[in-house]
């Protein structure tokens, strides 16, 4: 069985997707989008792929569409005057948005 995985990427990650899915022995069909709340500009991926290798093109986009970031909080009195020391904390930025669903004929020529 194949599937058909759409990807709406960041335009600045989709670079990282397409090179990460080639170096991994997969294709894909870009084409530009714009929408959302913000109408920011974004790239769509088309990946058409056997169903055993789905987890890992959701591995490739997912890996390639997160910036680990780390945050430091800043030092704060508490009422009884004491300090707070700030703690550093790493999070996740980025995202995509994959869509997922079953071919019933695929063909190339």
């Amino acid at each position: 069985m194949r599937k058909m995985v759409m990807a709406v990427v960041p335009r600045d990650q989709a670079d990282s997707v397409m090179e990460s899915l080639i170096a991994a022995g997969y294709t894909a069909t870009f084409t530009d989008s714009h929408g959302g709340m913000l109408r920011q500009a974004q790239q769509m991926l088309f990946i058409a792929v056997r169903e055993r290798d789905l987890e890992r093109i959701l591995a490739i986009i997912r890996d390639n569409c997160r910036t680990k970031v780390e945050v430091e909080s800043a030092e704060e009195r508490t009422p009884s005057g004491l300090i707070r020391r700030s703690e550093r904390v790493t999070t996740y930025v980025g995202s995509a948005v994959i869509f997922v669903w079953d071919l019933e004929r695929f063909e190339t020529y």
